[in-house]
């Protein structure tokens, strides 16, 4: 059931209600009371769209030494061994878990069915068809929703987290929920937003990933790690007119090839493992091909060819990709389809422990939202499901004081957000940031472009900072809000708080790119093309302070 009317308090608040928001809701001790926030309805984040699957060594020719091994290598020196041994030794159990809820994976007989995907030494990928992160959120939702403990409340976004004044410990949050701000108290909040894939202008995540967790906990004062890793996935969809629709990595695990406008395969002449190496080196080889000088009229964009593949094959496996591939003019049986990389895993994010505490006491943090250590500077294939429901998990653990009423705040968010300055203002700041940023910031960066792009962004806040702010949140009636419906009430305020989420997440990215000079990873300086042994270290922001890991 989703409720209406906000509570005054809870013992624990979850932000987002993706794989590792509603995983780790379940997992919460049924005797404490939990309320769990979306900014839009059910099913819309990037985990319902999660196509590939979910990774764990459960096959007998695997181990979890090779699952591990796998994600060290793919992490570019960057991982946190003790992080990673946590989420490959407990990924069995989290498939067994998951089949006992009632996910439906594909199975071959009795047997789960495995497939490889990039970078994988094995078969160790469960998926169910093209659509395993809806096959997973669909049957949390229904678990979340039979729970007596647990009350969901939609289109609620989180405003600025609420700190004890002496203690610094996180005792709730502000909400903007039907056109009214809230002080909600709790002795827990944990933050599973998921990423900030929209501050690029090319990307497969949804409309929702504006980067709204690692903000609010910046703001906050809360220690991030690693921003400048963005994962950049090789195959999304480039068709006029179409959105980024993810082409799944499962596609080159199958045999699909990677082809350029003349019909060459490629991907081999930049690596020796050609369309299944780690996905920084495949996005980067499109790059790289598409702007050969030599060849100047290649597009923009590559192919993929499924014709290796057998038909029936591709029918069972990718019904989802079949449907969309139609819907916008391409019959993959037929023809390739038209790919190019877009913006799609942030690796970096708030550090964490495998505990999910952050460096605030009572904050928690899950999720793409999040830098364990388990990605490093590229993520392993089918890692991000698994990493969600590893480390919620770890929330049947947790232990909680008494809740003690405190008083509630009379101010609210550090800069006003704009009732009087229409959606359509805010959504054309937004598109703004994206631009800068996929330029500044995308595949390949270099100083020159990372300082224009920060330049860029201050001369945009000045302009943002001018507009004809009507009133503070909390000092907002119905009655003050220019006759609007709720609807625009509220798509204003929704829009113009993601604004500045935008711009706190682009610059962060932007210095932390412009901080570490070397390649890595996600992490491709054109001005600093190698990878440096002296640079195998963390990049640290808390607040206005940055610096790496000793």
């Amino acid at each position: 059931m989703i409720h209406s009317t906000l509570p005054n308090q809870a013992d624990v608040v979850i932000v987002g209600a993706g794989a590792a928001g509603l995983y780790a809701a379940l997992c919460i001790p049924p005797q404490y009371s939990v309320c769990l926030l979306t900014k839009e309805k059910l099913k819309v984040g990037a985990s319902d769209w999660a196509q590939g699957g979910i990774a764990a060594a459960i096959a007998p020719t695997d181990s979890v030494i090779a699952h591990l091994e796998d994600t060290l290598k793919a992490g570019a020196g960057l991982c946190d061994r003790t992080a990673v041994e946590f989420l490959v030794n407990h990924a069995p159990a989290a498939i067994e878990q998951l089949v006992q809820f009632g996910v439906a994976f594909d199975r071959h007989g009795d047997q789960l069915a495995l497939t490889t995907e990039a970078a994988h030494s094995h078969p160790r990928v469960l998926h169910a068809a093209d659509t395993t992160g809806r096959a997973i959120v669909s049957i949390l939702t229904e678990r979340v929703l039979e729970r007596p403990n647990i009350q969901v409340f939609a289109h609620a976004l989180a405003v600025k987290l609420w700190l004890n004044e002496t203690t610094n410990h996180c005792q709730g949050l502000c909400v903007w929920h039907q056109v009214h701000s809230h002080w909600l108290q709790a002795q827990a909040v944990i933050l599973a937003t998921g990423g900030g894939g929209q501050v690029f202008a090319q990307t497969t995540n949804p409309k929702v990933s504006t980067g709204d967790g690692v903000a609010l906990a910046w703001h906050a004062g809360a220690e991030l790690r690693d921003l400048e890793f963005f994962q950049f996935h090789p195959t999304a969809l480039m068709k006029p007119g179409a959105p980024c629709f993810l082409i799944s990595e499962a596609v080159r695990g199958e045999g699909a090839h990677l082809i350029d406008a003349q019909g060459d395969r490629f991907a081999f002449n930049y690596h020796l493992q050609g369309e299944l190496a780690p996905r920084d080196v495949v996005s980067r080889a499109i790059f790289q091909h598409l702007n050969r000088p030599d060849r100047p009229d290649s597009g923009d964009c590559v192919y993929l060819d499924l014709a290796p593949i057998p038909a029936s094959r591709v029918q069972y496996r990718f019904p989802n990709i079949i449907r969309v591939c139609q819907r916008w003019g391409i019959d993959l049986f037929a023809q390739p389809i038209p790919v190019a990389p877009a913006a799609h895993y942030w690796m970096g994010g708030i550090t964490t422990n495998t505990e999910n505490c952050t460096s605030i006491p009572g904050l928690y943090a899950i999720g793409e939202v999040t830098n364990t250590g388990v990605h490093g500077a590229n993520r392993l294939a089918s890692n991000s499901l698994l990493e969600c429901v590893v480390f919620a998990a770890q929330f049947a653990h947790l232990e909680l004081p008494p809740l003690e009423a405190v008083s509630r705040p009379t101010d609210l968010a550090p800069e006003p957000l704009a009732i009087a300055t229409p959606e359509i203002t805010w959504l054309d700041y937004q598109r703004q940031i994206q631009q800068i940023m996929w330029q500044a910031a995308g595949i390949c960066r270099d100083a020159t472009g990372l300082t224009q792009a920060l330049n860029q962004l201050e001369n945009l806040i000045e302009v943002i900072n001018a507009e004809p702010f009507v009133a503070m949140i909390p000092m907002l009636e119905p009655e003050q809000t220019l006759q609007l419906t709720q609807t625009d009430q509220d798509n204003r305020v929704r829009a113009s708080l993601e604004t500045y989420n935008l711009l706190a997440i682009s610059q962060l990215i932007l210095s932390s790119a412009l901080f570490r000079t070397e390649s890595r990873g996600g992490h491709y300086r054109s001005d600093y093309p190698q990878t440096d042994v002296e640079w195998a270290k963390h990049t640290i922001v808390q607040g206005q302070k940055q610096w790496r890991s000793p």
